[in-house]
């Protein structure tokens, strides 16, 4: 049997903001729902690292990008519209 490909997101915030916190949350909640066991997530917090928003070009924040499977997909916002969010990230059903 093969086994699934697990999706790796990374998800820039700006501190622990609400926005910040909400996008985060609603991350974690679609992974637990359809990505059980086959996720990861890495979280880069702009404030504290902000050579590297510029060099990912991140201007903006909270950012999701879904780095694997291909192809690549950029969500800007709180992730709260979840319809939208599920099929941009090939979720939906």
């Amino acid at each position: 049997m093969k086994k699934p490909v697990p999706f790796k997101f990374r998800l820039y915030v700006a501190g622990d903001g609400p926005n910040s916190t909400q996008a985060l949350a609603n991350l974690d909640a679609i992974c637990r729902e359809h990505l059980a066991e086959r996720h990861e997530i890495e979280v880069v917090d702009v404030l504290r690292e902000p050579q590297r928003a510029l060099a990912d070009l991140v201007m903006l924040t909270p950012l999701l990008v879904k780095l694997s499977p291909a192809p690549i997909r950029k969500i800007l916002g709180t992730l709260s519209h979840r319809a939208p969010v599920l099929h941009a990230l090939g979720l939906a059903s």
